[in-house]
């Protein structure tokens, strides 16, 4: 049974001059079209498709995906203004339809051509896919299902005088406070980003960094990886500012430090006081 909008596995039912034609059960055969079908395809076997239903009514598939799914936010660009709305580049051969009742008052001037725009991606009343910018109809404010340290997607929005308001996992808004920011963020962004302590508001806190030494093993290589390039040495040291940590490495300075503690102990640097130095494995 296929779910318009998302990608789907499904079966081979037959080949002819369009293309193949795929089981979406209920849904009726779905197309995948002539030039997007394998060598050697026969009836029988399953293919991971992105299905969903074209402004005709016509169920199509497609082997590579959109920039994004139904249901999902999507930093897409303008490629046409009419009466009616907008169409985007979402990655597929026909732009996704934006209707200007779906474009909020702030935004509409920047509804232009070449330009971008934070997007949900939602089915309407046809069921057809289609664009919005009224992000807030369809993400929440609060969430009890993660804990702290938990992993998730951020799709990076709106800077605010606490930091930045991010999306979480396409559900929900969080926040990425300016303390836990380091670097430069772009709107419509994807980063990874990880959950702080649970709030008694059920909104929710996010870093950039990974917490505690979970990052540790991954950045000590990448540490002892640099310093081999450059030579052996790095100006730079525990004492360093977190900016100047953020713009070597990305990190932040409490992983930063923790990872040199964890190289110093195995004896494979040497802290000094104008930077860190690689010594030679016995």
């Amino acid at each position: 049974m296929a779910t318009l909008g998302t990608l789907n596995d499904l079966k081979v039912l037959r080949l002819g001059p369009e293309g193949a034609f795929l089981d979406g059960g209920p849904e009726g055969p779905i197309l995948l079209p002539r030039e997007q079908v394998p060598p050697a395809l026969e009836p029988g076997q399953v293919l991971r498709v992105f299905a969903y239903r074209e402004d005709e009514g016509r169920l199509v598939a497609y082997l590579r995906p959109p920039l994004a799914l139904g249901g999902e936010v999507g930093f897409l660009k303008v490629v046409s203004v009419n009466p009616a709305g907008s169409y985007l580049d979402w990655g597929l051969p026909k732009p996704l339809f934006m209707p200007w009742k779906e474009v909020k008052h702030e935004v509409r001037r920047l509804v232009k051509p070449g330009n971008k725009v934070l997007v949900f991606l939602y089915s309407d009343e046809a069921g057809h896919l289609a664009a919005s910018t009224r992000l807030a109809d369809f993400l929440v404010d609060e969430a009890d299902e993660f804990q702290e340290g938990d992993e998730v997607t951020l799709v990076i929005g709106d800077r605010t005088d606490l930091g930045v308001r991010v999306i979480v996992n396409h559900r929900y808004w969080g926040m990425v406070h300016d303390s836990d920011l380091f670097g430069k963020v772009s709107r419509g962004e994807t980063r990874a980003g990880w959950l702080k302590a649970p709030r008694a508001d059920r909104k929710l806190s996010l870093t950039l960094s990974a917490p505690g030494y979970a990052k540790v093993g991954t950045v000590a290589q990448a540490l002892l990886d640099t310093l081999i390039r450059r030579g052996g040495f790095l100006p730079v040291t525990d004492k360093s500012a977190p900016e100047q940590v953020y713009a070597l490495f990305g990190i932040s300075k409490k992983v930063f430090k923790q990872t040199l503690g964890a190289l110093y102990k195995a004896r494979r640097i040497s802290i000094d006081a104008d930077g860190i130095r690689l010594l030679k494995t016995p």
